[in-house]
């Protein structure tokens, strides 16, 4: 029986036949895929049930104990306006600017992407964004800032959501109350009545084309920073504006004079102070879910004239001197922060000199070489050779290289004689003197080594004036505070500060013979500039090698202050010692801010009250003391 013949098929169609069920397998494999990855990265997202209402930051508001405004932070909303409500020259410059074709596309416009990565390739890095407004928004509202595949995938996900579930009207208006504005401003009514003191319903044109020109960099192009650069930066809006045929080209005009520089809250020098009270805010309270109300130690009154203190000085004598920056905090007796001036502008540099400059204390630090001593047995009297001395390699020098033979210890304080402070140091160990100072409060670290008696480890203004507070509060631990107390909008406290444990770190009878060389610093020594008229003040100079960094602290019983000046970068001034600029700076402020203080006196141990001072008021409960004796050449340290 002959077998059957069996049918061949030609191989091209065998081969679509496979290359079909391939595509089919493939296919659904993909789509299950996608459904997958989008279920997953759909899993973690948040429920939109509450997607009309704006879901608010905390505004921080700063009050001084007087309640006065010192300063206005955090994430500010106004009012929540309706898409009829909102001007069309706002609702045409965000559209002309961030996404021209919002009405037509179906929450993700290919056309845009395209262009995006046309222009992105040309210019070899990213330099133009492909995301619409809708997809800003899902962003906005339920996504994190993070860059990875997962976030965009959501954002894509959420954006076709969006498309389905809102009018492009509604998504629109959703958008402008919710977008991010600058200055801790969310949505165009807190910016409008922020930067322009208006409601949003009421903006021009020109101002509608400022505050959509901030969606880019809302803190470069920020009018309270910087008016030129906001207005220059609305001018393209309006050609923008033009471009897409919302305008004509008459009304691309200059709007430069139209702002003017506003800032929040006060005075911007105010906010080195501010920033430095919101770190503090997590660890107080955590992450409020309402407004708060922070009441603050700092006063208005002496801020001011601290900031004029430090400015006045630095324009009248800082570019001679090629000094560029200057900082001062200033401590009531349990050390309340009453002043705190982070540098010279705000609005140029948010950097706090006070609290996050580490630098070279020079002789400022010889503070704590001598307590130490006299802590350990030594009094103001004690004389020493000064004379060239060599600890192993390492050979202290004075500043003019001259060297006086015997002096006493409290004259020694007060010219800043380096020799005899490294005799001092070794003689009394480092490693007590490095125990002080922490104990005082330094927190920074402190190189057990005798270079370290000269100023050579690095600190900040807060803690070294806050060490000096605790000789003006009689030996007792000082802790630098700024927060009183903290509530809510409804007047629940949510933080008030205590008093930390109090310890007696220096003995009365070390701070009544610290005193006489601190005094004798601003009678006959480096800080002659810094005294105050009629009244008790110690203090002590330092400056760092090449005059990189000069500082003057000084106490009088009832506030304590702290000068630095310098420059950032590190560079040399041209001469500038702490008995000079800073010296200068602190008298200026300690004199207005003890206008109306009593008049109290420092205790000083009258065995070593030298004869050189001037007699004072018998009510000063000091004893007269004799004529002064000629001065001597002034040490930079």
């Amino acid at each position: 029986m002959s077998k059957k013949p069996t049918r061949k098929l030609p191989a091209f169609t065998l081969q679509w036949s496979v290359l079909w069920r391939t595509i089919v397998v493939m296919g659904l494999i993909g789509m299950t895929l996608l459904l997958g990855i989008a279920l997953y990265f759909s899993r973690d997202l948040q429920n939109s049930d509450n997607l009309g209402s704006v879901s608010l930051h905390p505004s921080i508001r700063l009050l001084s104990v007087s309640g006065q405004v010192i300063a206005n932070f955090g994430d500010v909303y106004g009012d929540y306006i309706a898409y009829k409500d909102i001007p069309l020259s706002m609702i045409q410059a965000v559209i002309a600017t961030e996404d021209r074709h919002f009405f037509d596309h179906f929450g993700i416009d290919i056309t845009g992407i395209l262009r995006a990565m046309v222009i992105n390739i040309s210019a070899g890095k990213v330099v133009q964004g492909g995301s619409t407004i809708t997809q800003q928004l899902a962003k906005n509202i339920f996504l994190t800032p993070e860059r990875s595949y997962k976030r965009k995938f959501q954002e894509l996900i959420l954006a076709f959501w969006l498309e389905r579930k809102f009018t492009k009207e509604e998504i629109l208006e959703m958008y402008l109350n919710r977008v991010y504005l600058g200055a801790g401003n969310y949505g165009i009514d807190a910016a409008a009545r922020s930067y322009f003191s208006k409601k949003a319903t009421k903006l021009n044109i020109q101002e509608a084309a400022i505050l959509a020109g901030l969606l880019k960099a809302p803190s470069r192009f920020s009018p309270a920073n910087d008016p030129e650069r906001a207005a220059g930066r609305g001018r393209q809006i309006l050609q923008l504006m033009h471009e897409a045929g919302f305008i004509s080209a008459n009304m691309v005009t200059d709007i430069g004079a139209k702002i003017e520089k506003k800032p929040r809250g006060g005075a911007r020098n105010n906010y080195y102070f501010a920033d430095w009270i919101a770190e503090q805010l997590p660890d107080l309270i955590g992450s409020p879910a309402e407004d708060i109300t922070v009441v603050v130690t700092l006063d208005p009154t002496l801020q001011k004239l601290a900031e004029d203190s430090v400015n006045n000085v630095l324009a009248d004598r800082g570019k001679v001197m090629k000094v560029s920056q200057g900082a001062l905090v200033s401590l009531a007796q349990d050390g309340k922060i009453l002043a705190m001036v982070g540098g010279r502008s705000y609005g140029e540099s948010q950097f706090n000199r006070v609290t996050q400059a580490q630098r070279q204390p020079g002789s400022a630090f010889k503070m704590f070489v001598y307590l130490a001593a006299f802590m350990n047995g030594f009094s103001p009297n004690d004389v020493m050779e000064d004379k060239p001395v060599q600890f192993g390699t390492w050979k202290p020098e004075n500043y003019d290289g001259e060297y006086t033979g015997p002096i006493m210890l409290r004259d020694a304080m007060a010219k800043s004689i380096n020799s005899i402070a490294a005799q001092v140091a070794d003689a009394v160990g480092i490693q007590k003197i490095v125990d002080l100072a922490h104990a005082m409060g330094i927190q920074s670290n402190l190189e057990p080594v005798l270079s370290l008696s000269l100023g050579t480890s690095e600190v900040n203004l807060l803690e070294l004036t806050g060490a000096y507070a605790v000789l003006s509060n009689n030996g007792v631990t000082v802790v630098p505070y700024g927060i009183v107390e903290i509530r809510t909008s409804k007047g629940e406290i949510l933080y008030t500060h205590e008093e930390p444990y109090k310890e007696q770190i220096v003995d009365s009878d070390a701070i009544a013979k610290i005193n006489v060389g601190l005094m004798q610093v601003l009678e006959t020594g480096t800080g002659r500039k810094g005294k105050l008229k009629d009244r008790d003040v110690a203090a002590k100079s330092g400056t760092s090698q090449d005059f990189r960094d000069a500082w003057f602290i000084g106490f009088t019983p009832q506030i304590t202050t702290g000068v630095w000046m310098g420059n950032d970068n590190n560079a040399a001034t041209d001469g500038v010692t702490g008995g000079g600029l800073p010296a200068m700076a602190f008298h200026n402020y300690m004199e207005g801010a003890h206008d109306g203080l009593p008049v109290i006196a420092l205790p000083v141990d009258s065995r070593y009250v030298p004869n050189v001072m001037p007699a004072l008021p018998e009510d000063r409960g000091t004893k007269p003391r004799g004529e002064k004796q000629p001065g001597f050449w002034e040490s930079l340290f």
